[in-house]
């Protein structure tokens, strides 16, 4: 009962904060998403580097993010867990080739395929083709329709 003075300001302050939404990138090898905009909030989802969230709030605090995902669900990150200084892309269907080249005829990579929720950092983009690299190194090229990229 006591944190429902908290989360009523936060959500609040989510609504008049939200024409200030850009994208953000995980840039730490883990990070949690909880309910609320602390570490005393439930984690909803691990998720890993180069996940892109799109920032839609700002806790009271400033420390904490309100965020949306690839499926359009909002919860909190610390803010010292994301940049907004590159790209990234996660795969938003159940699985997608990873190609060498930005075509179909082009090879299948060494990381291919990959499955949903796999993220990356968006190297390049050429015409619906996104160059990509994972937390490892691995690269490769994923059309556009298949990625949630911010």
């Amino acid at each position: 009962m006591r944190k429902l003075p908290l989360v009523v300001l936060t959500a609040l302050f989510i609504l008049f904060t939200a024409h200030d939404a850009h994208a953000l990138c995980v840039k730490v090898a883990k990070a949690n998403l909880r309910t609320g905009p602390g570490t005393s909030y439930d984690v909803v989802w691990e998720i890993f580097k180069y996940m892109p969230l799109v920032k839609v709030g700002v806790s009271v605090s400033g420390k904490w993010y309100a965020v949306k995902d690839v499926d359009g669900d909002v919860t909190w990150i610390y803010r010292d867990l994301v940049t907004s200084g590159y790209h990234c892309a996660v795969v938003k269907t159940e699985t997608v080739n990873v190609r060498t080249g930005p075509g179909t005829r082009y090879r299948k990579s060494t990381i291919s395929p990959a499955k949903q929720y796999y993220s990356f950092k968006v190297e390049k983009r050429k015409g619906s083709w996104v160059k990509v690299k994972d937390e490892w190194g691995g690269r490769g090229w994923i059309h556009r329709h298949f990625l949630f990229i911010r």
